[in-house]
């Protein structure tokens, strides 16, 4: 259908009959000092060819780096057969799937999914994808509320250890809603979160405790001991959780005495590319005991009446077709063509696959590390376990080094000056399956020069 825009005469009318003087006045409610500012930067137009020669320029300005960065988003190999079929256009054009009768590939593959998802949490129920991992800890938190009301205040442990921007989701939305966010110190030593810590938190009750795993700096928490202690103060837990680790890792269904209530986290280490920051999903699994809280859709496997196997939308918490206001959630989009890519990549990978890889990750960083520590200055914060990522300590300001390392073609890690100012000059460095012994001597060699490091000494470690 062509786009045929308003003209002057049809917004006069429209303004006149709104009883309005212009557009503007339509957004008077918003501060002055909150108003998008003139984007006098951007051109007012540009030719197909011009627009096609911009875009060139800026995507190669992200091409051929050799990320060890993480914090998040990750570099894994994805077989081309995933996104292969991901591209066919039965998924790449599938809508929501509201007609269960027109809807059956759609509905089976989300049912893989949340049956995959499930399995790897080890909890009963996953829903079929949130936004991101930010807002799928948001939703987590909305539904502890709504499952929880034990204490009188809706108070809510979330550690420091925690992604920031998770934490900055986590508060825009639910900082509105009477849910009192309290960030919980870790121990300066270990990177973990302490229970003495959390003991000073209890305060008028508490009604749930995030727990992620690995956190923020890689380091594992000790989640059996945060889950028990969660359930002895009638609060139920969170986890936030790298979905590839816990192929290798304890889940949170088998987190303490009695299992972590809900897991999630962000989807993309599962087939999804690291594609410039975007776009990802979020994923949310839960006990039976809180389904009815849980958003998004819940796909079911039946029978017809002639006993053919069928898939049905089982269940929708959130009522978003109808009685919008006594939603569980407002979120009323999954991003489903990145849950195919995670559905098909699982499939091929399979339980001992998803190992394998975890397993080469850990390995990989434990070599990186030795590499990196032989650096003089390089030094190692946390002398806990790890996995995925850690933190160093350089003797330079990490900034500039990061900015040096990049014009290298290196993606060096993420500097922690802005979220963590108390650790000094720290990063978080990654290494994933994708890394080579040559990748990791291309880091070392070139972070030697950034560090101003005899020419000698880097030679030495190059061979």
């Amino acid at each position: 259908m062509p786009f045929i825009p308003h003209t002057k005469q049809d917004i006069d009318a429209m303004l006149a009959t709104i009883g309005v003087n212009d557009i503007q006045t339509l957004f008077d409610e918003i501060p002055k000092n909150l108003r998008t500012a003139n984007l006098n930067d951007i051109p007012l137009g540009m030719t197909e060819m011009e627009l096609a020669r911009h875009l060139r320029d800026r995507a190669a300005l992200d091409a051929g780096m050799l990320c060890f960065m993480g914090a998040g988003a990750y570099e894994h190999h994805i077989p081309a057969a995933v996104w292969d079929i991901v591209s066919r256009g039965e998924f790449m054009t599938a809508y929501t799937p509201y007609q269960a009768e027109a809807s059956q590939g759609t509905l089976q593959l989300l049912y893989e999914y949340q049956t995959m998802m499930a399995s790897l949490m080890a909890l009963d129920v996953s829903n079929a994808s949130l936004y991101d991992g930010a807002s799928a800890l948001a939703e987590a938190i909305l539904m502890s509320v709504r499952s929880n009301r034990k204490h009188k205040a809706s108070r809510i442990l979330i550690p420091r250890t925690v992604h920031p921007h998770y934490r900055q989701v986590a508060k825009a939305i639910v900082g509105q809603q009477d849910i009192e966010i309290i960030e919980v110190p870790y121990c300066q030593k270990t990177g973990r979160t302490l229970l003495t810590d959390l003991e000073k938190l209890i305060g008028s009750g508490v009604t749930a405790l995030v727990i992620p795993q690995p956190n923020f700096f890689g380091v594992l928490e000790n989640v059996d001991e945060l889950t028990n202690w969660a359930k002895q103060q009638n609060a139920l837990s969170i986890g936030v959780v790298n979905p590839l680790a816990m192929a290798l890792l304890k889940p949170p269904g088998q987190w303490g005495e009695k299992g972590a209530d809900i897991a999630c986290g962000e989807g993309q280490p599962l087939g999804v590319p690291l594609a410039s920051g975007g776009p990802y999903y979020g994923f949310l699994c839960c006990k039976q005991d809180y389904v009815r809280q849980l958003p998004g859709r819940i796909v079911g496997r039946t029978v017809d009446m002639e006993g053919k196997q069928g898939f049905v939308l089982t269940l929708q918490a959130r009522e978003q077709h109808i009685r919008r206001a006594k939603a569980t959630s407002n979120i009323c989009t999954n991003q489903g063509l990145l849950v195919t890519a995670s559905t098909i990549y699982m499939s091929l990978m399979g339980p001992q696959g998803l190992r394998r890889i975890a397993t080469q990750c850990h390995e990989n960083l434990r070599l990186l590390e030795e590499k990196l520590l032989a650096i003089p200055g390089v030094k190692k914060i946390f002398n806990a376990p790890t996995f995925h990522e850690c933190v160093l300590q350089l003797p330079e300001p990490v900034d500039p080094i990061l900015t040096t390392l990049a014009k290298h073609k290196i993606q060096a890690g993420f500097s922690l000056r802005k979220a963590y100012p108390e650790l000094g000059e720290c990063l978080v460095i990654c290494a994933t399956e994708t890394k080579t012994t040559d990748d990791m001597d291309k880091l070392v060699v070139n972070l030697r020069q950034a560090l101003n490091q005899p020419a000698h000494a880097v030679m030495e470690n190059h061979s």
